[in-house]
């Protein structure tokens, strides 16, 4: 899969999709009943997970392997992928993919600790400083 295959598909997954890929990260893999364990109270009916994985594995997000008549079920896409091509899009579409104005927003509208920030500013020293050591100034 390209990466813009990759992310026009991330941007297509639901809520309830979303969160049956939380599970199954969180897992490896499993069976159905696997990932419905994981559901808090009131878990969803089998057949309401069982169809998001099918649509999830349609949608090339995760596979599974046969055991017989048993599927087990594992992602495709890692947490870090869709984290990043998520974000990525969060960027591109709140913020005119700038971010800069993502910065600014957090600041001004998110009450940030002078901790946070201090830990930001270190963050981004960090970044800067390997950059720089490997030539990409």
């Amino acid at each position: 899969m390209t990466p813009r295959m990759i992310k026009d598909q991330l941007r297509e997954l639901t809520r309830a999709e979303e969160e049956v890929m939380q599970i199954l990260w969180d897992l490896g893999q499993g069976v159905v009943h696997d990932l419905l364990e994981r559901f808090p109270e009131p878990r969803p009916a089998y057949n309401t997970v069982s169809t998001i994985i099918r649509i999830l594995e349609q949608k090339g997000f995760i596979d599974h392997k046969a055991y017989g008549r048993t599927y087990v079920y594992f992602p495709l896409i890692s947490k870090k992928e869709y984290t990043k091509s998520y974000f990525q899009s969060m960027v591109a579409n709140y913020f005119g993919n700038s971010y800069k104005s993502l910065a600014s927003f957090f600041t001004k509208e998110e009450s940030l600790s002078i901790e946070e920030l201090e830990a930001i500013q270190k963050l981004i020293g960090e970044e800067i400083k390997k950059q720089k050591s490997e030539g990409h100034e």
